[in-house]
């Protein structure tokens, strides 16, 4: 009854600000809910402190909910799945160098560079952190969220290629960093410098073995769904194979999320072309867009509650701007180097980076993994840090990449093909 409590919860508080979003302040979806929900907490939080008995039992509420468990556990495979549906599978295969060395080597630059400088910048403020714990903050902040990215770029206009790139790129990453973070996070527990080849054979089978299994479940997916015609069945099918999969993932220790694109890739391509017809591609497209906006409603409503139970000193706040500074830096230069090295294959100019550092947006997963770390380790430093840059990634980057976009002048029409639908 708890479970249906917490969803009620959240549905209703989703509606009530979806409703106010839409009505008065239209600003895109996952922004307007996460502010407002920001506005309530710290509106909460002052009641709170006067003793106002249902801010309690809201607050009570949110702390019982594992935010790592709902979202990585229960949310991510559909937000994922519905993400990887629509995007153009030929769109991506022309960028797939470029996809595949931001996801990868990118995401590995950027954790290095940002657990140097978070090393160094916490003892100024009397927060003295050992390397490793440095390291895990940097692989749980480096991926760029696709829930947060797949949101807020229907609203800016720019060029299909550029999107597929900071798309493909955010579907993929958040599993090579969960890997990452998952590698880490064992040798902090264990308190050793970790052993290269079991750290090499973890990735191996999370992230190979991950995008293998995803394979076999969309061409499963695929057979199924040509050799009937009834979407009633057919969509029943989609929702099988994200959470049979996802079950399967877990029981095989291989990555749930990016067996899961990679199936959403295939029954998007593949299936859209030829298993589908005419009638269920309609009601698949919009059973899943439906489910993808209740789902991120709920995601960022609670992303913003969760500043009701969050302890943010004014130290951790002034961190937490300067760390800002250090994830924007870090992209920058994890994309820059990468792109640098193709450009005798791709063309990429000044434009192009800073789109793609701008719009490297940090989202509920890196919550979710901070949130995820045991009291042993210094969890509610990186929380709290965490909380700022994910904040300020959505609300501040999620505004002005639009104007961004505009500003440097490639903003497409209104009729141009966008490479996620």
């Amino acid at each position: 009854m708890e479970l249906y409590n917490t969803f009620a919860v959240l549905l209703v508080v989703a509606a009530l600000f979806g409703y106010v979003n839409h009505r008065f302040l239209r600003l895109p979806s996952t922004i307007g809910l996460m502010i407002l929900a920001l506005l309530s907490s710290l509106v909460a939080i002052g009641l709170g402190r006067l003793g106002v008995p249902w801010v309690v039992t809201v607050s009570q509420l949110v702390q019982r909910i594992d935010f790592h468990t709902v979202l990585m556990q229960v949310m991510l495979s559909f937000l994922l799945f519905a993400g990887a549906l629509h995007v153009d599978v030929r769109t991506l295969g022309q960028e797939r160098l470029p996809v595949a060395i931001l996801a990868s080597v990118g995401t590995l630059v950027s954790t290095v560079l940002v657990a140097g400088a978070m090393y160094g910048l916490l003892p100024l403020f009397g927060l003295p952190t050992e390397f490793i714990y440095c390291l895990l903050f940097g692989a749980l902040i480096s991926p760029t969220d696709p829930i947060a990215v797949l949101g807020i770029l229907k609203e800016a206009r720019i060029p299909a290629s550029l999107e597929i790139k900071i798309v493909g790129e955010s579907l993929f990453n958040d599993g090579i960093a969960v890997v990452v973070f998952v590698s880490l996070f064992q040798i902090a527990q264990a308190g050793t410098s970790g052993d290269l080849n079991t750290i090499g054979m973890l990735f191996l089978r999370e992230a190979v073995g991950g995008m293998a299994l995803g394979a076999m479940l969309g061409y499963a997916g695929f057979w199924a769904l040509r050799s009937i015609d009834h979407y009633q069945v057919e969509v029943l099918i989609t929702l099988a194979l994200v959470t049979g999969g996802t079950a399967l993932a877990t029981a095989l220790h291989t990555s749930g999320p990016l067996a899961i694109v990679v199936a959403g890739l295939i029954v998007g391509d593949k299936g859209r072309r030829h298993g589908m017809s005419d009638l269920t591609r309609e009601y698949l497209d919009k059973f899943w867009e439906l489910l993808d906006e209740v789902l991120n409603a709920m995601l960022f409503v609670l992303i913003g509650l969760e500043m009701l139970v969050l302890n943010i000193s004014r130290t951790v706040l002034l961190v937490g701007a300067l760390a800002v500074l250090v994830v924007l830096l870090a992209r920058a230069i994890s994309v820059g180097v990468p792109l640098g090295l193709l450009r005798r294959r791709y063309h990429f100019d000044r434009s192009t980076l800073r789109i793609l550092t701008w719009g490297g947006l940090r989202g509920g997963i890196s919550v979710a993994l901070a949130l995820s770390l045991t009291p042993a380790m210094p969890r509610d430093l990186l929380v709290g840090i965490t909380y700022v840059v994910v904040v300020f990634s959505i609300v501040v980057q999620g505004l002005t990449i639009g104007p961004l976009v505009k500003r440097l002048g490639l903003s497409t029409t209104a009729d141009s093909s966008p490479a996620s639908h």
